[in-house]
């Protein structure tokens, strides 16, 4: 089938494009080979294009649309569309008669349509916009059930479940509902239900006595226990240690000078030195006190411990503790430490376990599960309606893609702006319509200045803040007074007007004329910079001059008694030198130039003169005119392009004559009326015009003279009575009879 379709193609920007005229052509878009592509790939970002659409069609979502992509999308319209040709004609309205019914989703396209068109009152309507699909689905969207499986709490109609929902939010996050507002899903109410359970489980197993051997003050006991266990365990250590050797006893207890240090400061009795110090005094086999003989540090958690732990565990009365009814204590406590450590990690704990029984025991989980479930049910129902939506957009902007994708048929056709460019920039008495957006002008001109065109970057600003950067063709007029910091105007393709400041040009021909004038410009303008660099430090030398002066005449009488005063430095006979050599090569130069013109002029007639004359301007800017008419004609879009992330497959040039039409240049519209003097301008001087009329007269003059023209002229008008000017042979014998007189000279100088 491929090999069977006749391609037409239409010669644009130097390379061939291929048409897409027909049906046909749009359905074996997919056997086009890609190197016939202008592009291959665009970014979805930045274009004159609804960014709704190309993501539609970036259906990878990696921002970029490419061209396989492209490729799916016309696919997919032929699939839906009764007449893929249509997409040509576009339009805001898809004709219902347009819709495929002869496949499945053509036909839930087509029944979802309706409906719509019918909930807006219009059932009788023969055409759907994407007006009329975005108020519906803005609407949908906006109901309790729209079809994305997500509920908010408003969906619920009792408020046992709207807090449900609400403590599942509060614990799990929220998932975005189409409507905007906060709500839940089916995972979120499972993942929340389940870490209730299992928080309940594990509050419920506390109560039993292997756990809480003690009831409902085992946790009490365990704290007690946990507050003092390492001081503890260490005053029986140091017992121990003192019942194995009599001497460390002195060790084992702090030293007179230690408690001395303590006291020699304010006590308190939550003092550092003193926690430091052990729980009691330490004696070989000495029960712990829990009333007696207590560091004062310690004496609040001893007794905690005693009320909480020893007395519930041991006996009441209890009023010291032994090693092993120590250890029986913590025994005692152990379970119930184990059962705290098996604590589940949940994010439902804060609601307390009275809160999380009672959603347990209410039902809740499967109420608000039945409420997911209504709302997925509706999900068919939505995605049709985003079916139409498709359809609608593609309906209407897929065809300008592909004139801007497949080719370029919207840029080089000028009917329409193309969908990179921006809008127009006016600037400097000119109207520049490639304009394009760009991210970072540093990375983007790297790129865009392989283009061969005179780029100018502007930022854009707008009064209410907004603002982005444009990259300017300018492909008409002069550079004369294109420099950073002028400002203008840029109109965007919705007709808003945006401040633009040029920040960086990037400097290439314009014009073959510009080229022309472009040595001289320059001369002239290295001319004046350095007489102001010239001009400036001369200025700097005088001030500098006065100053010496003024302090030599300040401190003219500070020299010392019997010393004379200080000469003037003399002038270095190196530098005078110097001064005369540069000044002898300018005059041998001078001379040269002025022998080389007075000999041009004494030997060769006028027209002659004009003719070396021309030669000499043209050796002067005949190589800038060659390199811009090489630039000129290998200007092209494709770098402007890739710069900004495209796929450009060619190189899409822009001629003379095509890039002027892409700037276009101040002039004075056909049937004005003529401007009235200005009683300001300065007078011009008319001589310029005489030397131009005298310069051609001269020439014409001289060239006919030369031809022997104006003698035959006037012998023949006066009948032989006057001759003006020379006859040719006059000429010719003039000419033999100098060539024979500097031929003797030559001869005459050889025997010398």
């Amino acid at each position: 089938m491929a090999a069977q379709h006749a391609w037409k193609f239409s010669r644009m920007g130097g390379f061939d494009q291929v048409r897409l005229d027909t049906a046909e052509d749009l359905k074996n878009l997919e056997h086009l080979d890609l190197k016939l592509w202008a592009a291959l790939a665009c970014p979805v970002k930045g274009l004159e294009m609804d960014e709704r659409t190309l993501a539609l069609i970036d259906t990878d979502g990696d921002g970029r649309v490419r061209a396989r992509e492209v490729i799916e999308a016309v696919q997919w319209c032929e699939d839906h569309l009764k007449d893929v040709g249509a997409l040509k004609q576009g339009g805001d309205s898809v004709p219902l008669a347009q819709i495929n019914d002869q496949t499945d989703s053509g036909k839930a396209i087509l029944a979802s349509a309706r409906r719509i068109l019918s909930d807006l009152g219009r059932g009788d309507a023969t055409s759907i916009s994407l007006a009329d699909v975005s108020d519906t689905a803005a609407y949908f969207a906006q109901t309790k059930f729209n079809g994305d499986g997500i509920v908010p709490a408003e969906a619920a109609s009792d408020d046992a479940t709207k807090a449900a929902i609400a403590d599942v939010i509060a614990c799990m996050g929220a998932a975005a509902d189409r409507s905007g507002k906060p709500g839940v899903n089916q995972a979120n109410v499972d993942a929340f239900f389940a870490q209730c359970q299992a928080y309940s489980d594990w509050s419920k197993k506390g109560a039993d006595a292997a756990v809480s051997p003690l009831g409902g003050g085992t946790g009490a006991a365990l704290a007690a226990v946990n507050a003092v266990r390492a001081k503890v365990d260490d005053y029986f250590a140091r017992c121990a240690m003192a019942a194995f050797d009599a001497r460390s006893l002195s060790a084992v207890n702090r030293k007179e000078e230690e408690y001395l240090a303590v006291a020699a400061k304010d006590l308190s009795i939550t003092a550092q030195e003193i926690a430091g110090f052990p729980m009691s005094r330490i004696e070989a086999g000495r029960p712990l006190s829990l009333t007696d003989g207590v560091n004062p540090a310690w004496a609040g958690a001893v007794a905690a411990l005693r009320t909480a732990a020893v007395e519930p565990a041991l006996g009441k009365g209890k009023a010291s503790l032994t090693q092993a009814e120590w250890a029986q204590v913590c025994e005692k406590v152990a379970p119930h430490a184990a059962w705290l450590a098996s604590k589940p990690a949940t994010a439902v704990e804060k609601l307390g376990g009275a809160r999380i029984d009672e959603l347990l025991a209410s039902g809740a989980q499967a109420r608000i599960g039945a409420l997911v479930a209504q709302d997925a049910a509706l999900a068919k129902e939505f995605e049709a309606i985003g079916q139409v939506e498709r359809l609608c957009r593609y309906y209407r902007d897929l065809y300008r893609l592909l004139s801007n994708f497949v080719n370029f048929q919207d840029f080089y056709s000028r009917k329409h702006k193309a969908t990179f460019q921006a809008g127009t920039l006016y600037l400097d008495q000119r109207a520049c319509d490639l304009a394009v957006r760009v991210n970072d002008a540093g990375k983007h001109g790297a790129m865009a200045g392989m283009s061969k065109c005179y780029l100018a970057y502007c930022d854009l600003t707008r009064p209410s803040g907004e603002s982005m950067q444009i990259a300017a063709a300018f492909t008409g007029g002069d550079n004369d007074y294109l420099m950073v910091g002028r400002n203008g105007i840029f109109y965007d393709r919705k007709g808003r007007d945006w401040d633009a400041t040029i920040t960086k040009v990037i400097d290439n021909p314009i014009s073959i004329r510009q080229a022309f004038w472009s040595p001289y410009k320059k001369f002239v303008r290295m001319i004046e910079e350095q007489v102001a660099k010239r001009a400036a430090a001369a200025d700097a030398e005088a001030d500098a001059r006065v100053a010496a002066a003024a302090t030599a005449t300040a401190n003219a009488d500070k020299n010392a008694p019997g010393q004379p005063a200080k000469e003037p430095k003399k002038i270095d006979v190196g530098t005078v030198a110097a001064l005369g050599v540069a000044f002898g090569a300018i005059g041998t130069l001078l001379g040269m130039l002025i022998g080389g013109l007075s000999s041009l002029f004494s030997t060769n007639p006028f027209w002659v003169i004009c003719i070396a004359l021309f030669g000499i301007m043209m050796l002067i800017s005949g190589p800038a005119m060659l390199i811009a008419w090489l630039k000129l004609r290998q200007r092209n879009l494709a770098p402007i392009l890739d710069a900004n992330g495209w796929a450009v497959n060619g190189r899409v040039k822009m001629n003379v004559p095509f890039g002027g039409s892409l700037t276009s240049v101040a002039e004075t519209p056909l049937g004005s009326v003529p401007a009235d003097a200005d009683p300001f301008a300065e007078k011009r001087s008319p001589w310029p015009g005489i030397i131009k009329w005298v310069v051609i007269l001269g020439f014409v003059w001289s060239f006919c003279n030369h031809q022997g023209w104006i003698y035959d002229l006037s012998h023949k008008l006066s009948d032989g009575k006057f001759t003006l000017g020379t006859s040719k042979s006059d000429r010719l014998a003039a000419e033999k009879a100098a060539e024979a007189k500097a031929a003797l000279e030559k001869a005459a100088d050889e025997k010398k």
